[in-house]
């Protein structure tokens, strides 16, 4: 049985699969936003729920996401479902799902997966700061961008840049934006704007990987 998905942009042009983060699906302001914004710039975006949010769409009931071999496995059927190159990726956990599953691909010959870009990666839990999440950043094979506010709850600027992660990792930063890209009016910078310049970085990201 076919996974479904939802589709922003030409199915002719590059592909971006885009996964949600833990707590809100793929219909969130933030992933349709976004997704609309990267499909404008001539890339095909799908996004799609892992099985625990299809079950809240189903029954209305809130549930945490299940374990990581699951969601690997889920997110692995929806790219063989797709059966094209691709570059993957996702909010907070949907983008270290992503980063986890290209890591894994890199050392199978044939992949479909060219490169992953992560919106908010969560480098760490909320109020953990010493339980890093960064092991399979520290040797890459393939390219990898994230974008990141610099006061991220989940690894801000100065946290990250004491990590010892891969050289070749590209880090966009976006000046006060917090978890989800969202600075404070007093920066002077809008959400919209940090938007956008995400947006743009991951279309351009896509188009240099994929044709």
């Amino acid at each position: 049985m076919n996974k479904k998905y939802t589709e922003n942009g030409n199915s002719r042009d590059p592909l971006f699969i885009f996964a949600h983060g833990a707590g809100a699906g793929s219909d969130s302001e933030f992933m349709q936003r976004m997704a609309e914004l990267i499909a404008a710039q001539e890339i095909y975006v799908v996004r799609f729920d892992f099985p625990y949010m299809e079950q809240r769409a189903i029954d209305g009931k809130r549930r945490p996401p299940q374990r990581m071999p699951a969601l690997l496995d889920d997110y692995r059927a929806l790219i063989r479902q797709l059966d094209r190159p691709c570059i993957i990726g996702g909010k907070s956990m949907g983008g270290r799902v992503a980063s986890l599953l290209m890591q894994e691909a890199e050392k199978n010959a044939g992949t479909d997966i060219r490169g992953c870009a992560c919106l908010g990666y969560p480098f760490h839990p909320p109020g953990k700061p010493e339980s890093l999440r960064t092991d399979h950043l520290q040797q890459l094979q393939q390219p990898l961008l994230i974008v990141q506010g610099t006061r991220d709850a989940l690894g801000d600027k100065e946290e990250v840049d004491g990590y010892a992660l891969d050289a070749a990792l590209q880090l966009l930063w976006l000046e006060d934006g917090d978890h989800d890209l969202k600075p404070r009016k007093k920066s002077g910078y809008s959400h919209e704007q940090h938007m956008q310049h995400a947006a743009a970085a991951v279309a351009a990201f896509v188009r240099s990987r994929v044709q």
